[in-house]
């Protein structure tokens, strides 16, 4: 789950709380005074007819009842029982409709005077009158029709009104959470930006005084940490490759010269050829350092130009096979393209003809037959080209670290190289905003892809 969705929901939740506290406590008090209401309004029934009975003269029981009936249409159900000292009833307000009751009920009334109770849907009121001659108790019962439809409204309202909060307060809590979080989200995709090619790009700082932009300050700290590292390590591969140039050039002049002097001589022959031999892997190795470090020099300033990528498959041929004619090469195409533009990227020529030489000698070199095949293909994004071989393979652990600077995989360590072509590769095609990928079984061959976007 998102920061955002977390906050958004822990809001929802708290605000879903307090007006659930709210409407229970609102509903509770209401329901509290609509029964403290309705009980004085049956205490106050009471007592009128109790009061119309004892002190009211000409008012017989008759009477009193056709009074009442035509007086309950405010309580619906209403009953008024009066008993006297020996708890014989002597007034009944309906005849068809009697309050049960148990002679213990009229003993309790008689000991705290009044009672509040429910029997049923009902509120019940217990009263001891002790205004006539002698204490009368009064059972006043009755169903409040209009307080129940008042909370059965309050209810509902209630309800509804808590689950318009929690609707309203999930959007809000996720355009909220969403609003305070978007200069996170700024900087990741800020973050997200940023390349071992780019360092020295900065995140936005914004006012420089909440706790978002102190992160954004301390990452740009970071950022400048980590270039000036980057830049001081480049600068001293750059220059300590630069400086071995020279003198490995001279060293290797002066060994061709001594091999000059070795022909009548087989051992000093030997050890001018293995000087010989050593220096030329010295050289190759500095230059190559040299190219992986002026690549991040000179990023921003390659020459790019159109290029077919069929040009560039046979001219890395040409140059392998120069080199090496026991080896062989075949182009062709895996899906032949609908025109000729599908296979034109922009890119620098004489960088990509590395990555396919490169390729083609790597797969050449550790194939029994020296035989390499380049399929080229094309998406509707990209130009793909793959370099066959069915050579020794990589492990499969080893597979995550091939492309790391000076690792070699464990079943080619007897065979001559350095380790650095596809770190080279790789470089380039990181250059070019492309992609290169090997998929690879020992014993049976290996396969790399290179996908490029296409103009």
């Amino acid at each position: 789950m998102t920061i955002r969705n977390r906050i958004a929901l822990q809001f929802t939740l708290l605000v879903a709380a307090v007006l659930l506290l709210f409407s229970i406590t609102i509903y509770s008090v209401s329901e509290h005074y609509r029964q403290e209401e309705f009980y004085d309004r049956l205490k106050s029934r009471a007592r009128t007819t109790c009061r119309l009975l004892v002190k009211v003269k000409g008012i017989d029981k008759d009477l009193l009842k056709a009074i009442d009936q035509n007086t309950l249409s405010e309580m619906l159900d209403e009953k008024v029982l009066i008993f006297d000292s020996k708890n014989e009833l002597i007034y009944s307000s309906v005849d068809d409709k009697l309050l049960t009751y148990k002679k213990s009920l009229l003993k309790e009334v008689r000991q705290q005077e009044y009672m509040e109770f429910h029997q049923g849907e009902n509120e019940v009121i217990g009263l001891l009158y002790d205004e006539g001659a002698e204490p009368l108790v009064v059972l006043a019962s009755a169903y409040d029709t209009f307080g129940h439809s008042k909370l059965d409204n309050l209810r509902s309202t209630l309800i509804w009104g808590l689950a318009a909060g929690i609707g309203v307060t999930v959007v809000l809590g996720i355009y909220f959470a969403g609003n305070a979080l978007r200069p996170i989200s700024r900087i990741n995709e800020q973050v997200s930006l940023i390349t071992a090619q780019n360092l020295s790009q900065k995140l936005d700082e914004g006012n420089r005084k909440d706790e978002i932009a102190q992160l954004a300050i301390n990452f740009n700290t970071v950022l400048y940490r980590l270039n000036k590292a980057f830049e001081q390590q480049k600068s001293f591969v750059s220059h300590a490759s630069h400086e071995l140039r020279t003198p490995l050039a001279a060293l290797k002049s002066e060994i061709q010269l001594g091999q000059r002097f070795t022909k009548n001589n087989p051992d000093l022959e030997e050890v001018f050829s293995n000087l010989f031999s050593d220096t030329e892997r010295l050289i190759s190795i500095t230059n190559n350092l040299l190219f992986l470090a002026r690549s991040y020099e000179n990023m921003g300033k390659m020459k790019m130009s159109p290029i077919h990528i069929e040009d560039l498959a046979f001219l890395a041929k040409e140059e392998l096979l120069s080199s090496h004619p026991d080896y062989n090469v075949t182009i062709d195409y895996e899906t032949i393209p609908e025109n000729a533009e599908e296979t034109v990227i922009q890119g620098n020529e004489e960088l990509l003809k590395r990555v396919f030489s490169n390729l083609l000698d790597n797969a050449c070199k550790y194939s029994p037959d020296h035989h390499a095949q380049i399929m080229i293909s094309s998406n509707e994004k990209s130009c793909v080209v793959k370099v066959k071989d069915k050579g020794i393979g990589i492990s499969e652990e080893d597979i995550p670290h091939i492309f790391n600077p000076f690792f070699r995989s464990s079943n080619a360590s007897e065979l001559p190289g350095f380790g650095i072509g596809l770190s080279i590769c790789q470089r380039i095609i990181e250059l070019h905003h492309g992609m290169i990928s090997v998929t690879s079984e020992v014993g049976k061959g290996s396969e790399f892809l290179v996908e490029l976007s296409h103009i």
